[in-house]
């Protein structure tokens, strides 16, 4: 079967796609990855919560042996920033993590973790892959070992996270895992710190109840259900992996990401105290650069893709990186996303302000930062010019949209280095367009902020027209 990996790794349907013989395929051309690129034979290996992720490590595990390499595996269910940790503090090559992150149930697949802590880099994946079915598959027990991984990375959140704070605080948290691979970790690490809080959906399921395991407001209804029927300060949501959060207000209002973005900078810059750049993708809001952009700290706008801010946070100190889909991540911790780490900063931030509740620091911080005017359409473009659309779009060489004239224009490439992102900034305080083309879907992106809803709504539509008239 073919076999083609996205930005940092594998995501297929299961039992059609990844079952045990494809897993194998992809385990020995990593092992054969690790064995012509390093002279360090370790890799760690961690798995979620879904169908057969526990067998597919195991898989992964025995070939990796098999090749020579000394594996440590997880002994549990684990979010993936506890893997990429690991990875870091074990000093390992690399590191796998089986799961399909946010993906419906009936999908797996494989994440690569590099030493540094984070996404393996387009260019490394591609080695994979150019790797599978080159060599005949070899499998050992020998060189396995098994761990609780979960112990040195709490050790770490203690060094990061203020529990004292938090307690005296007298907070309430309420937590979703979503019946992801974050179980209940944060409940139990909450409760040792003597903080009340309640999980749902802690138990890791298949199915994820019936839910697609991505902390959205359309998918947070059990959230705001169990919010509305307690006293609590705080609600937080982890997906499948664990590595991406969404935060919900306790009265059952879902704090939209750009907002939260927001607030975290805030908490890491004027809290923390964390120095370096702030990394965001083009979709994130620039309200980051109104408020948080200085002489000695940069706000710095990057291709839509986690990998994407890790490319930054490996070669240059980075306070916080952070994109729209809800995955942030700290420079002082590792360059990747993690929602536990995330949700326990939202926590904090709303602890060192001194209010109980958290509609109340909202309500307070929105005096401060104002309202975001933006939003997002998918588009959908099934005709063959789509990965060419946005070269004749820049080649058009647009001075202006409507009354907006354009102030200037970043582009965006793809793995395969094509244009596939076009962002237009306008005169004005926050007022940009971003257009995308999907490189797997028959779709274009289209993003855009204001200064009012108004001017949101225009230059959506103008991006709309200008693409059904290069159709």
């Amino acid at each position: 079967m073919n076999i083609f990996f996205g930005t940092d790794g594998w995501r297929a349907i299961l039992d059609k796609e990844i079952n045990e013989s494809s897993i194998s395929l992809v385990a020995q051309a990593f092992a054969d990855y690790v064995n012509q690129n390093s002279d360090n034979k370790t890799v760690a290996i961690a798995f979620d919560g879904r169908r057969n992720s526990k067998i597919f490590a195991r898989i992964f595990s025995e070939i990796l042996s098999g090749n020579d390499l000394t594996v440590f595996i997880s002994d549990r269910i684990i979010p993936t920033p506890v893997l990429s940790f690991t990875v870091k503090e074990k000093n390992c090559f690399a590191g796998v993590m089986i799961t399909a992150s946010h993906n419906p149930c009936n999908y797996n697949g494989v994440k690569f973790k590099a030493s540094y802590g984070g996404p393996f880099l387009t260019e490394e994946t591609k080695k994979v892959e150019q790797l599978i079915s080159k060599s005949p598959i070899r499998k050992s027990k020998s060189n396995i070992n098994e761990e609780n991984f979960l112990i040195k990375y709490s050790e770490h959140l203690e060094k990061l996270v203020d529990f004292d704070s938090i307690r005296r605080a007298r907070l309430i948290i309420c937590i979703d895992s979503m019946g992801g691979a974050g179980s209940d970790f944060l409940e139990r690490i909450l409760i040792a710190h003597h903080i009340p809080s309640k999980s749902i959906h802690s138990f890791p399921d298949e199915k994820f109840y019936g839910r697609f395991a991505e902390p959205i407001d359309k998918n947070l209804q059990p959230l705001k259900d169990e919010l509305s029927s307690g006293s609590y300060s705080i609600g937080v949501a982890t997906d499948g992996d664990a590595d991406r959060c969404g935060i919900m207000i306790e009265n059952g209002e879902f704090l939209n990401a750009q907002e939260t973005i927001l607030f975290l900078s805030d908490f890491v810059v004027n809290h923390k105290n964390f120095s370096g750049d702030i990394v965001k993708t083009s979709s994130v809001t620039d309200k980051l650069k109104f408020f948080f952009e200085t002489d000695k700290r940069k706000v710095i706008d990057v291709q839509v893709g986690f990998k994407h801010i890790t490319e930054i946070m490996i070669i240059q100190q980075v306070a916080f990186g952070c994109e729209e889909s809800g995955g942030f991540g700290y420079g002082n911790h590792i360059p990747e996303r993690d929602g536990i780490l995330s949700s326990l900063f939202m926590i904090e931030y709303l602890a060192k302000s001194g209010l109980n509740k958290l509609s109340e620091l909202v309500e307070l911080k929105r005096k401060s930062f104002g309202d975001i005017f933006y939003n997002r359409i998918d588009l959908h473009y099934d005709h063959p010019n789509r990965m060419e659309l946005l070269e004749t779009i820049l080649q058009m060489n647009i001075q202006s949209l409507n009354q907006f004239k354009v102030n200037n224009i970043q582009t965006f490439l793809s793995s395969r280095e094509k244009i596939n992102g076009i962002k237009f900034r306008f005169d004005g305080t926050n007022r940009w367009l971003l257009i995308r083309s999907s490189e797997t879907e028959p779709i274009v992106r289209i993003y855009s902020e204001g200064e009012n809803n108004e001017e949101v709504e225009i230059l959506l539509n103008e991006a709309k027209n200008l693409i059904y008239n290069l159709k």
